[in-house]
């Protein structure tokens, strides 16, 4: 009774791993966890005080589809302040997560069996939606030795005469790089020059250490911007994942597009999220440069932690509260010892056995890695490293 789509798009490994953790936390259990992709930190006060006031004005009717324009306001001085990007309101569409934003993007621009790009290590959920949207996910394969970051060669190498888009999301999950100015320079000659269109993922944007700095493809200029589709949300950022709030900015024919796909889905996010939303940007202020300093502090514990631990390696996390470690060299010593193994039955027995969540390569296109997240405190992230020395030593 189901349709192919549906068929064909497999479920994510990282939400059956973290129901598992969460039976077992019911149940009692001491479980760390190092699966979560969203920060710990509760929604600041001021913006949980701007939905209220949100509730007491009466703003919970429907409103436009596009999202409410105090908010796409807001969003437009954001993108021209922090980016130097001219995108009027009407160019902004806001929707119920940046994964909303990105599903009804490749829902508005994709004609079935149109190619789109995905660039391995990739999110698990990019190529599931491309196939529901009727899309065909293409694999563009990338080198240890360049942190996973895709080259201009590696990108011509994936393109056919079938290739609509490509989604590229920098900083990056799972690995924590991020694409340089010139890195994204050369991509953008590729991308116009083969007219393919970029869906952006920037969620990530305000999660940078160091003297790095996120630079927006769209930004470089007005060829690219006009081929992009920049994707960006509240959930990280602000510590807003359950308010459901992300946007999207493009062209006036694009946003018309996805404005069809949602005034006949979603109709419009949550208007209490929106005003909420607005309220989050407009009084910023320093609130996001205290968080960023604390996960920052909990990157540097979990690589002090990650070094001390003989027969891994990783790509040194930029940016995102993700670390993406490589277990080959353990894999394949139990392999030689007793049975094979990959980072999924690793992430499975670390949880049954050490009751640590890990999220597995798997979900990557990436095997023989797992990801770890430092979104959690420095008291679970000594406590989780104490259980996976003693795991790895018995494994």
């Amino acid at each position: 009774m189901l349709s192919d789509r549906v068929k064909n798009c497999g479920e994510s490994m990282t939400l059956s791993l973290a129901e598992k953790a969460k039976k077992l936390k019911e149940n009692g259990e001491s479980v760390v966890d190092f699966g979560t992709g969203e920060p710990d930190f509760k929604t600041p006060d001021y913006i949980c005080d701007g939905g209220k006031a949100a509730i007491d004005a009466g703003y919970t009717k429907y409103d436009a589809v596009a999202g409410v324009s105090a908010l796409r306001q807001v969003i437009s001085k954001k993108l021209r302040e922090d980016h130097g990007l001219d995108y009027a309101p009407d160019n902004i569409i806001i929707n119920s997560g940046a994964k909303s934003a990105i599903f009804i993007a490749l829902q508005t621009i994709l004609n079935p069996g149109d190619e789109v790009i995905v660039v391995r290590p990739y999110w698990v959920s990019y190529t599931e939606m491309i196939r529901l949207a009727g899309g065909v996910p293409v694999i563009a394969e990338t080198q240890r030795e360049n942190q996973f970051k895709l080259t201009p060669e590696e990108l011509i190498y994936a393109i056919t005469p079938k290739t609509k888009a490509i989604i590229l999301n920098s900083p990056t999950n799972p690995t924590g790089v991020i694409y340089s100015l010139e890195e994204l320079l050369k991509l953008s000659e590729v991308l116009v020059r083969n007219k393919i269109m970029v869906i952006s993922d920037e969620v990530y944007e305000e999660f940078v250490y160091g003297d790095r700095n996120h630079i927006s493809i769209a930004s470089l200029n007005s060829e690219i911007k006009a081929l992009t589709i920049l994707v960006n949300g509240f959930s990280k950022t602000f510590a807003m994942t359950g308010w459901r709030l992300g946007y999207a900015a493009a062209t006036s024919e694009i946003v018309a597009g996805m404005k069809r796909v949602q005034g006949h889905t979603l109709s419009h996010p949550s208007t209490i999220s929106q005003y909420a939303g607005r309220v989050a940007l407009a009084e910023k202020g320093a609130v996001t440069d205290d968080i960023i300093r604390e996960f920052d502090e909990r990157r540097q514990a979990m690589l002090q932690r990650l070094d001390q631990i003989p027969g891994i390696d990783y790509i040194y996390p930029e940016s995102t509260f993700y670390i993406f470690v490589d277990i080959e060299e353990i894999l394949s010593n139990r392999k030689k010892v007793l049975n094979p193994d990959t980072s999924l039955g690793f992430c499975e027995k670390l949880l049954d056995s050490a009751r640590v969540v890990a999220v597995p390569g798997e979900s990557f296109g990436m095997p023989n890695y797992i990801r770890l997240s430092f979104a959690t405190t420095i008291e679970a992230i000594e406590e989780g490293f104490d259980r996976i020395e003693k795991f790895v030593n018995q494994y």
